[in-house]
């Protein structure tokens, strides 16, 4: 396997209605499948929720590996434009170094995704990270390890990103972290590539020390969840088969815009 995708699955509950799938490895295995690159989803939930939670999964067809955990995450959230409000319901168990190395195997492009600060220590993270290109979503920085409506705060550990290749942020957490999202303000995250999702305004691409600018084709939907991960997984799979950061923010995008357009029709 070329690419691993590895966090955990949640319920989610959108608007007051009944849970569901959730969770970057979801979205992450519909982007990959749908890019072809050969991964494999390294992904926990409870026990009790193999049976709501794997199946939509595993029926995507990209090879799983399932870790158990004493309970699932769960949230509730709804949409203001495009400005999500949440509560985090449950934390699923944080993921040790020897659980994810081991179910990675030989991939050797990893994007992790955090639900909450707390998910991946920063050891689990270099464990990961050695001889392997590793891509983080910021919302493992923003997001604290309790329940409750979650208020994003920038008290998170910097060791959390010194194994960190690549970066996801969002313009809201990057305004919360570093004080914004030019040049300056990403070089003082120090990770080498960083890429700010704009939603329907695009994203930035941070490699080499410059940050440009890249559109989207802007679709209108009521529930963008999963955005933000259809695009960290499709930008990785891009940059894992030799695609430039640019390169791969536009592939990434154009897949996004694809996955909502199908999502309000």
């Amino acid at each position: 396997m070329k690419v691993a995708v590895v966090g955990s699955l949640s319920l989610d509950s959108v608007a007051g209605g009944a849970p569901r799938i959730g969770g970057c490895p979801f979205y992450a295995a519909r982007a990959l499948r749908a890019v072809g690159t050969p991964a494999v989803i390294v992904t926990k939930c409870a026990a009790d929720d193999r049976q709501l939670l794997l199946p939509p999964l595993i029926r995507l067809g990209v090879p799983v590996v399932w870790r158990d955990s004493s309970a699932s995450a769960a949230f509730s959230f709804s949409y203001v434009d495009e400005r999500r409000e949440m509560t985090v319901e449950a934390i699923a168990d944080p993921w040790t170094a020897e659980e994810a190395v081991a179910a990675v195997g030989p991939a050797r492009w990893v994007h992790v995704a955090p639900l909450t600060r707390g998910d991946f220590p920063p050891e689990t993270l270099a464990a990961i990270a050695r001889g392997r290109r590793l891509s983080l979503d910021a919302q493992g920085l923003a997001r604290p390890a309790r329940t409750g409506p979650l208020e994003l705060d920038a008290d998170y550990d910097p060791e959390l990103l010194r194994s960190v290749s690549i970066l996801k942020i969002s313009d809201e957490e990057a305004e919360l972290l570093v004080d914004g999202y030019d040049e300056r303000a990403l070089g003082r995250l120090g990770v080498p590539e960083v890429v700010v999702t704009l939603g329907s305004r695009g994203c930035i691409v941070y490699a080499d020390g410059v940050a440009e600018l890249v559109r989207a084709h802007a679709v209108e939907s009521a529930d963008p969840t999963g955005a933000g991960d259809t695009f960290a997984t499709a930008y990785l799979a891009a940059r894992s088969g030799g695609a430039a950061p640019m390169s791969a923010a536009r592939r990434a995008g154009a897949l996004v815009s694809g996955f909502l357009a199908g999502r309000a029709a």
